[in-house]
């Protein structure tokens, strides 16, 4: 059993059972991890990690045996969830309804790890609004050919696009090879609104950055340039959440960082073993994330303002994720080389 705080709650009691499962194994970044040491590191990054969980609808990423088993995500809240956890009821891009699991405590986010899970995955949204995001999302994926260098440069680009119209840009690390771009904004967009935001300042930062950047959908046709993944902005898309560890070898963590120190941070040394004497050691990059008065949070009406303009040049509507229903004005769901065969 873990005695687990809460801040101003009660101390919670999780019971962890087979603590001694190896969900990491041992690199030579450090140690094999195992499920106690995974609560342990939950707890120890619980107040910053609560700033990117609570409130919100999360997805869990679930590995039985550890990252090299068998993985699967849990929407519905699993089965067992404790007394003081909540769910809300959310929509699917399918129009179908259920559940989800809203971690507001840490020990949650603990008993969420005694069921296995090693990664946490949180909508843009709050569970008063499931339907209109508090946050924009940016995910740069950097494809064969680029590296981590090349996407801080994208990066930085994107935040003075994001400036321009309004934003204000917090970056962190993936836990992988590229980085997510988020910021703060007033929940009145419902998500197809805030993916075309999204399209608008990813093709604003494609016209300045060409040799780098792209929003092509198809893989065949990104080169070796760093894709802005304008579908993450899609209704249940979501990006690990921030502080949350990763399921690839060394137990990366997807870091939240400050733009100055982004230049010289080298992101697969960001471990479930390192981030807790860095967080200690440092405020939390992402503290000033949301406001506290979210009246004032701003529009994305600038943002938007750039996919109009797009639409007067004659670029419309882009792909959509597979899963989703076919969407007005989008292009056919068939691969470039396949559709001119």
């Amino acid at each position: 059993m873990l005695e687990v705080p809460s801040g101003a709650g009660p101390v919670r009691t999780v019971r962890i059972s087979s603590p001694d499962r190896v969900l990491w194994p041992a690199t030579d970044r450090g140690a094999a991890i195992t499920k106690a040491d995974l609560a342990a590191y939950l707890i120890a990054v619980g107040e910053p990690l609560l700033r990117g969980l609570a409130d919100r609808p999360v997805t869990l990423q679930r590995f039985p045996t550890g990252i090299e088993g068998e993985e699967f995500y849990s929407k519905n809240p699993p089965r067992g969830v404790p007394d003081h956890a909540r769910s809300v009821t959310v929509t699917y891009p399918s129009g179908r309804r259920h559940p989800q699991l809203v971690i507001d405590e840490v020990a949650t986010a603990v008993w969420a790890v005694q069921m296995n899970t090693l990664t946490f995955h949180p909508w843009p949204v709050r569970t008063g609004d499931s339907d209109r995001p508090d946050e924009l999302r940016i995910d740069l994926d950097p494809q064969p050919g680029r590296s981590f260098v090349d996407v801080v440069e994208v990066a930085v680009g994107l935040r003075e696009v994001l400036e321009e119209v309004g934003l204000r840009p917090f970056v962190k690390t993936t836990g992988n090879r590229g980085l997510h771009v988020f910021a703060e904004v007033a929940p009145r967009s419902e998500f197809l609104e805030v993916r075309h935001a999204v399209i608008g300042l990813a093709r604003e930062l494609e016209r300045r950055m060409p040799s780098l950047v792209t929003t092509a959908w198809w893989k065949e046709e990104r080169g070796a340039k760093v894709f802005v993944d304008y579908n993450q902005a899609c209704r249940d898309r979501t990006l690990a959440a921030a502080w949350s560890p990763r399921p690839l070898p060394g137990a990366p963590v997807s870091t939240p960082v400050t733009w100055q120190e982004l230049t010289e941070i080298d992101p697969t040394a960001l471990t479930v073993h390192t981030v807790p004497a860095r967080l200690a050691a440092t405020r939390d990059p992402w503290a000033s994330l949301h406001g506290t008065n979210t009246d004032r949070a701003p529009g994305l009406e600038a943002a938007l303002a750039l996919w109009e303009a797009d639409l007067e040049r004659g670029l419309g509507e882009l792909s959509f994720p597979p899963d989703y229903p076919k969407m007005p004005g989008e292009p056919m769901r068939v691969q470039p080389s396949r559709a001119r065969h």
